[in-house]
C-alpha cells in the first residue's frame, strides 16, 4: 500500500443554497475508529438527499460528517481498532452517512459490502444507497412477494431504476410512473410491465385497468403531496404504501376512510438517522439474497451520467433538471 498522505481534496459546501455552494477544500484524511475502515474513493454516488443537505433542508445526523455524499466505492486502505471483515487493497462499496464527496471517505466494516465480480467500480459507487433503500423499503417494510403489483413513482430515478430490475427479480409485476417517452421505453428496458405518463394519462385510473379493478398491492412513493389520497385510490384492498421522499411536499388534505375501508397500511422510512446495527441487518440480507444476482449480471444501477470530484456542481444541477434517468456519479 502507498503512504497515506495528511491532506486530501473534499467538497464542502460553503453555504446553504444552489448548486453553486458547493467548493473544493482541503482537509485532513479521516482516521478510522473501532470497527471502521477508511476507504480511498475511486466513485462516489449522487442523491436527492445531498441536494436537499446542499439547500439546507436536511442536515447530517450528529457525529456524522458534514461533508455531502451517502455511497462510495473505493479500495480499503486502512483499518481501525478491531476490523476484520476486510483487509488492506480488498475493494468495497457502501452507506456511509456523509462524506462520500472525498478522496477518502470512513465507512463501518459492517455495512460495506465487497463489489461483486459483474459490477465495474462506476457502477458499484451507484449501488449502496438506492440497492439499501429499496431491498429495505419494498422487501423489508413492503413485503413485496411473487405475484404480487409493485408501482414505482419516479419509475427512472436511481432508486426507480433499481426497483425495477429487483422486483422483477423476485417475480412481481412492475407498473412506474414517468414524466417522458424517454423515461418510459427506459424503464421498459429494464423490465417494467408497464409505464404510465403522470403528465398525460391519470395514473390511478390506468394502475385499476391494469390489474383488473384491483389496484396495486405495493406503492413505493418519493412524490407525497397530492399523490397520498391518489395512491390510497390507486392501492388493493390490504396494499401498502411506502413513502420514501416527499418531493411533491409533505404535507395533504387526504380522506383517511380509505385506509380503513381498505385495510391499507402506509408506512415510510428514511435510511440515513438508522443504527449501525439496522444497516448492518439490511447488508447482511443483501448479501444473501441480492449480491448473488449482481455477480450474475442480473441486476446493475443504471448509469445516466458521471462528473469529476471537483465538477460536483455540474452533477447538482443535472439531478435538478430530473432529466437523468438513472444514477448520477462523481469520479474521483
Amino acid at each position: 500500500m502507498e503512504k497515506l498522505p495528511a491532506q486530501m481534496t473534499v467538497i464542502g459546501i460553503s453555504k446553504p443554497g444552489g448548486p453553486e455552494v458547493l467548493v473544493p477544500e482541503t482537509r485532513a484524511v479521516p482516521t478510522p475508529g473501532p470497527n471502521e475502515i477508511l476507504i480511498k474513493v475511486a466513485v462516489a454516488g449522487v442523491n436527492r438527499p445531498d441536494v436537499a443537505q446542499r439547500s439546507g433542508s436536511y442536515p447530517p445526523p450528529p457525529g456524522a460528517s458534514d461533508l455531502p455524499g451517502l455511497e462510495i466505492a473505493g479500495e480499503v486502505v486502512s483499518l481501525g481498532a478491531g476490523a476484520s471483515k476486510y483487509k488492506l487493497g480488498d475493494k468495497v462499496m457502501s452507506l456511509v452517512s456523509g462524506g462520500g464527496y472525498a478522496q477518502y471517505c470512513i465507512a463501518h466494516e459492517s455495512i460495506a459490502m465487497p463489489i461483486p465480480a459483474g459490477l465495474s467500480m462506476l457502477e458499484a459507487g451507484a449501488t449502496p444507497e438506492t440497492l439499501m433503500t429499496v431491498w429495505h423499503n419494498v422487501f423489508e417494510r413492503g413485503g413485496l412477494k411473487a405475484g404480487e403489483t409493485l408501482l414505482i413513482h419516479g419509475g427512472s430515478s436511481g432508486i426507480g431504476t433499481m426497483a425495477i430490475q429487483l422486483a422483477k427479480a423476485f417475480g412481481a409485476k412492475v407498473i412506474v410512473t414517468v414524466g417522458s417517452q424517454d423515461k418510459a421505453d427506459a424503464c421498459l428496458k429494464l423490465g417494467a410491465d408497464h409505464a404510465i405518463n403522470y403528465k398525460t394519462q391519470d395514473f390511478v385510473a390506468e394502475v385499476k385497468a391494469l390489474t383488473g379493478g384491483n389496484g396495486a398491492n405495493l406503492i413505493l412513493d418519493m412524490v407525497g403531496g397530492d399523490y397520498i389520497e391518489k395512491n390510497y385510490d390507486a392501492a388493493a384492498v390490504e396494499g401498502r404504501i411506502v413513502q420514501i421522499a416527499f418531493l411533491g411536499g409533505p404535507k395533504a388534505t387526504v380522506n383517511f376512510a380509505k385506509l380503513m375501508v381498505k385495510r391499507l397500511h402506509h408506512t415510510g422510512s428514511t435510511l440515513r438517522p438508522r443504527s449501525v446495527a439496522d444497516k448492518a441487518a439490511m447488508v447482511s440480507a443483501i448479501e444473501a439474497k441480492v449480491l448473488p444476482l449482481m455477480r450474475d449480471g442480473r441486476i446493475k444501477p443504471l448509469i445516466d451520467s458521471s462528473f469529476p470530484l471537483e465538477k460536483a456542481v455540474d452533477a447538482h444541477k443535472r439531478m435538478e433538471t430530473s432529466a437523468h434517468i438513472g444514477k448520477i456519479v462523481l469520479m474521483v
